[in-house]
């Protein structure tokens, strides 16, 4: 209740201000002792990759791009926490505005651009949070760099922040980076996972690997991108990123925003593609469901077609910090 009238207020903001008070104003509460007076924590333990989850909801990437707020969001309950994208040298993003609220349909359609302070900020961060929960980083290529050298963003990026990762997720599904999603298809993505594998194997402790994939793939893309996430033994997908398609927003006036949408429009398109991926996986990849995740049926739904874990990100922005315990008290048999 508090929280539904503190929003009305900050959505009279500009998104990206609000973005940034609501996140400090988190911060100063946790430095002060007082967000367990909000949130609780649930546990509902699970292992996947080798790792103790205290519950299997985490806070997907974008909410904390430069690693600022661990301590804070880790107090909200959450199993995990995902920072970045982060690139290798620092970039301003796209230019403003960037950021637009869909309230009635509670979506949003951002084309930030890995916008963010670079990775020696983001590893120093890593370095100095308190917090000894499950923290991953998701790592992308710089605008400027060629997709045909995009491996050695990555490659740079996995190498930095591994010794302080407890996964590493791989962004080549985001829209807002011209020719990003080219990297998802043939022989960049054969060769872009080729080479991490072999980076992997070189580091001291075993750094999962996770691909995040897109929710606009035709049938044969999902195949062909199964069967190579089979072959180079990738260690987990995020499903999904957000999506250009604008079902279910048509009527509002941000509609025709370019940008990725993410929120509840996005829920079923999220649990098909879950399915499509888990039908040819099995059990071999784990899968993470990421968008329109705000509810324990979104839970529930997601699940039962092969999700093990869950991500919200849209969700908590509307619905406030206790939205974790909330979905976890009301979800059954996790």
């Amino acid at each position: 209740m508090l929280y539904r009238k503190i929003s009305k207020w900050l959505f009279h903001l500009d998104p990206e201000t609000a973005h940034y008070l609501a996140l400090n104003s988190l911060k100063i509460a946790h430095q002060l002792g007082l967000t367990a007076l909000f949130c609780k924590k649930i546990l509902k333990p699970c292992t996947l990759f080798g790792l103790q989850f205290p519950n299997p909801i985490g806070l997907a990437a974008g909410l904390d791009k430069n690693g600022d707020y661990i301590d804070a969001l880790s107090a909200l309950g959450f199993g995990f926490i995902e920072v970045g994208t982060v690139t290798p040298k620092p970039q301003e993003g796209n230019p403003k505005p960037r950021l637009f609220r869909l309230i009635e349909q509670e979506a949003l359609i951002n084309r930030m651009g890995f916008n963010n302070k670079g990775l020696d900020y983001v590893v120093e961060r890593l370095r100095q949070k308190k917090s000894t929960g499950i923290v991953g980083v998701n790592i992308g290529k710089n605008r400027d760099t060629p997709l045909e050298n995009a491996v050695d963003d990555y490659l740079i990026g996995f190498k930095k922040v591994a010794p302080y990762a407890s996964y590493v997720t791989i962004n080549i599904s985001s829209p807002n980076t011209m020719g990003l999603r080219d990297l998802q298809h043939g022989d960049f993505l054969q060769n872009l996972l080729r080479k991490l594998k072999e980076e992997q194997a070189k580091q001291t402790k075993y750094v999962p690997l996770i691909v995040k994939i897109a929710p606009d793939l035709e049938d044969a893309e999902i195949k062909k991108m199964a069967e190579i996430f089979l072959q180079e033994k990738i260690d987990g997908v995020i499903a999904t990123n957000t999506t250009i398609k604008r079902d279910g927003v048509e009527q509002s006036p941000y509609a025709n925003e370019t940008g990725g949408l993410s929120g509840k429009p996005l829920r079923f398109l999220t649990t098909e593609t879950v399915k499509k991926f888990h039908a040819i996986l099995q059990d071999n990849i784990p899968i993470i469901a990421c968008g329109g995740i705000s509810e324990s049926d979104d839970i529930q739904r997601n699940k039962a077609v092969g999700a093990v874990l869950f991500q919200i990100y849209t969700g908590l922005i509307y619905q406030g910090p206790g939205k974790v315990a909330a979905i976890l008290s009301a979800a059954k048999n996790l």
